[in-house]
């Protein structure tokens, strides 16, 4: 059974930081590209930051600088360090894994974790 669990979210001040944590299982978590998205009330979703199976990262140009994605092969877990929140940066965040083979491609989601950035 595939699960990607989020946790980490919460209220913080402007300015403030926070690190979101998405433990996966149930794939192979090592060998997929993983990534964090957002969806803020009455906005599309949207790709936040991504990393490779090969650390590779890729950042949404609002968060590049502030943002920082790592993986921990070992532990099956990527992580977002969100670092000057902005009250823009309030959303529901979401892991996402990729897992592609010759075949196929898997998608996975999480289920969300609540960001809120007010004073």
């Amino acid at each position: 059974q595939v699960q990607l669990v989020e946790s980490g979210g919460g209220l913080v001040q402007p300015g403030g930081s926070l690190r979101l944590s998405c433990a996966a299982s149930g794939f192979t978590f090592s060998s997929s590209y993983m990534s964090w998205y957002r969806q803020a009330p009455g906005k599309q979703r949207e790709l936040v930051a991504g990393i490779s199976s090969g650390g590779l990262r890729n950042y949404a140009d609002s968060v590049k600088g502030r943002f920082t994605i790592s993986r921990d092969n070992a532990k099956n877990a990527v992580y977002l360090q969100m670092n000057s929140l902005k009250p823009e940066d309030t959303a529901v965040y979401y892991c996402y894994g990729r897992l592609a083979t010759l075949s196929r491609e898997y998608s996975y989601w999480g289920q969300g974790t609540q960001v809120t950035v007010s004073s």
